[in-house]
């Protein structure tokens, strides 16, 4: 990757983080963990990959994403305010009475939103349908969608993939958020979907492991699954619970809690350096 375009995405990500993080304070609630470790693969989707348009957000042709893992909503809302779907002064309204930025993607709603999701399974779900639809009917879009490492513990995940596989949904890339901590604990203690590449495999998918950080290595993926014709692609992404906020990582304890006015004074004071530091 160009080195000024990974400059910018590296700092977008960190305002895409601050947004995080302010609206879960607002809110007094929400899930900051998983939300800050996909920070970095909502950035360069919507701002380098993605074929959308924040001024025509349901425009035919436009690409697709399903957030499987609804929970991380925040971060998903955050790309979306600065891609400019809507203000980013709206982030603050997260989980208010008569705020469209509820716990969970709302379709209905919320400009960029293209399926509403929070119900562990049936994002992906959803987005085999939309993938299968495209090929029905030629059109050109692809659809991509976020699992948590912890959602692959549901059934119906295989499901989904079962029949992505069989019906070689090339136009689908899946990336699986592999953090290692799910609400309870770690994914391993709790009831470990792994080895996730050889399940993927089994049910005839492309397999690609990557660094969900590294913004070379999820771009080179996401290219690379566009190659291949024959069958979907799940991209598992080792990433840090919490990332970019150094208390944070790292700790099932902040998969579902808000930080009070001191842990978000030395989040902000961190996220803040770190921009002044890469501008």
């Amino acid at each position: 990757m160009e080195q000024n375009k990974k400059k910018q995405l590296e700092l977008t990500a960190l305002k895409v983080r601050r947004g995080i993080v302010d609206s879960i304070h607002a809110a007094k609630a929400g899930h900051p963990g998983g939300s800050l470790s996909i920070a970095d693969l909502l950035t360069y989707l919507y701002f380098d990959k993605m074929n959308v348009d924040p001024k025509n957000p349901k425009m035919a042709d436009r690409d697709r994403l399903v957030l499987s893992k609804g929970h991380a909503a925040p971060a998903l809302y955050s790309v979306l305010a600065h891609k400019g779907f809507f203000p980013t002064e709206e982030l603050i309204t997260l989980r208010k009475t008569g705020s469209r930025l509820q716990g969970h993607p709302d379709m209905k709603n919320i400009p960029g939103v293209d399926m509403s999701s929070g119900s562990l399974g049936q994002g992906i779900s959803c987005a085999v349908g939309m993938a299968l639809s495209a090929k029905h009917f030629g059109d050109s879009y692809r659809v991509y969608a976020i699992l948590g490492d912890g959602e692959c513990e549901e059934g119906q995940v295989w499901e989904a993939a079962m029949f992505a596989g069989n019906k070689g949904l090339s136009n689908l890339t899946a990336f699986v958020d592999f953090n290692g901590l799910q609400i309870d604990g770690s994914v391993e203690e709790v009831n470990s979907p792994a080895p996730l590449d050889k399940k993927f495999e089994a049910f005839g998918w492309n397999v690609i492991v990557i660094d969900g950080h590294n913004f070379d290595e999820i771009e080179a993926a996401t290219l690379a699954a566009e190659k291949v014709t024959d069958k979907p692609t799940a991209i598992i992404m080792n990433t840090t619970k919490g990332k970019g906020v150094s208390f944070m990582e790292n700790k099932c304890g902040w998969h579902g809690k808000a930080p009070g006015d001191e842990d978000y004074e030395k989040a902000v004071a961190e996220l803040d350096a770190a921009l002044a530091a890469l501008a």
